[in-house]
């Protein structure tokens, strides 16, 4: 099955960039586009909205007319479209289900302090089960200029990241970029040692040798799956989500990985992606794993 690119739209200027993007990436890697425009009937006392029907006609129209602008630049992509009436956040997670990636605006809070990510986008990356990608109003395409790297998280085992680092080889592959695979560690509280884990550090050289290998075996099947695919291996001792943000400073695109199960509080973003997605410069993929 071939999964579209989703993007959600409302007319606003963050949703209308996140088309613009979802556009150029569908194209890229020659897929189909698909907008989905999720709309809740409202009753107001103070100004008449109009009945269901005419509200129903006015998500129509800002859809259309987002689309049309998106064709005009973009004439050979298959484009369709989708207006739900329903809550928005349950809507486009439901989009989110059968699409390669769904994009979503975010309002920008500037250059330097990223993104204002609001709840219905919360909701969605915590819940869906594809992957999430929020761009900021504003978002141009010189940000995708060359040179310019997709910079991706990588912790634990090579089966931790998979799904992590396929989205990122993908996207790297679509545009001729390198992938900046980065490992952030620290020295772990004396508790944490055992026989097992120090015979493991003795083998390895020590910490950072051993986080070496680490992202180099977690990296080796995407290496032989994309050859032509330039990587950056990046180890470096600190706190992940500061280590991250720090190598994404010139990135295109950031991709963040968070653990798709349920806790007894609900589903959660992460620590790491929470950080990412707040104080990155540019479009954050998040892409959920097991």
């Amino acid at each position: 099955m071939t999964r579209p690119i989703t993007a959600g739209v409302d007319g606003s200027r963050e949703s209308l960039a996140a088309l613009a993007w979802a556009g150029r990436e569908a194209e890229r890697r020659g897929l189909p586009l698909r907008v989905v425009n999720a709309w809740r009937f409202e009753v107001y006392d103070a100004f008449d909205l109009g009945g269901r029907d005419a509200q129903r006609q006015q998500a129509r129209e800002v859809t259309d007319g987002a689309v049309a602008g998106l064709t005009g630049r973009h004439p050979g992509l298959t484009v369709t479209t989708e207006i739900v009436e329903g809550d928005a956040a349950d809507a486009l997670t439901a989009a989110a289900a059968d699409a390669e990636a769904l994009v979503l605006g975010s309002r920008g809070q500037g250059a330097l302090v990223g993104f204002l990510v609001g709840s219905v986008g919360q909701q969605v990356i915590a819940e869906a089960a594809r992957p999430v990608v929020l761009v900021r109003a504003g978002d141009e395409p010189a940000a995708e200029a060359a040179g310019r790297e997709v910079v991706v998280g990588q912790h634990g085992t090579a089966d931790d990241s998979a799904e992590t680092l396929r989205f990122a080889f993908e996207a790297a592959a679509a545009r001729g970029a390198t992938v900046r695979a980065v490992r952030a560690w620290t020295l772990p509280p004396v508790f944490a040692y055992s026989p097992g884990s120090l015979k493991l550090l003795d083998e390895a050289g020590g910490m950072e040798p051993y986080e070496k290998k680490g992202l180099a075996e977690a990296l080796r099947p995407w290496r032989e799956r994309f050859p032509d695919v330039p990587v950056v291996e990046h180890v470096e001792m600190g706190s992940a989500g500061q280590v991250l943000l720090a190598a994404a400073a010139h990135a295109q695109l950031v991709v963040v990985g968070r653990r798709a199960r349920r806790t007894a509080v609900g589903a959660r973003i992460g620590s790491v992606a929470h950080g990412v997605l707040h104080h990155a410069g540019c479009p954050v993929a998040v892409v959920p794993h097991e």
